[in-house]
């Protein structure tokens, strides 16, 4: 028989281990944090056809 492949509950679910904590979004600021970007593209672009 091969290896126990087992796989449960991992202390490490939660956490994105690549990202800095003071970097993290909380998932209820998630769809502001999309409106924040899209409308600070939407002010590049029309800077950029003003130019």
């Amino acid at each position: 028989m091969g290896r126990d492949n087992k796989q449960g509950k991992s202390k490490n679910k939660d956490t994105l281990p690549q990202t800095p904590k003071n970097q993290k979004i909380k998932p209820n600021e998630v769809q502001e944090e999309f409106s924040r970007e899209f409308a600070e593209l939407g002010q590049n672009m029309t800077n950029k056809k003003r130019k």
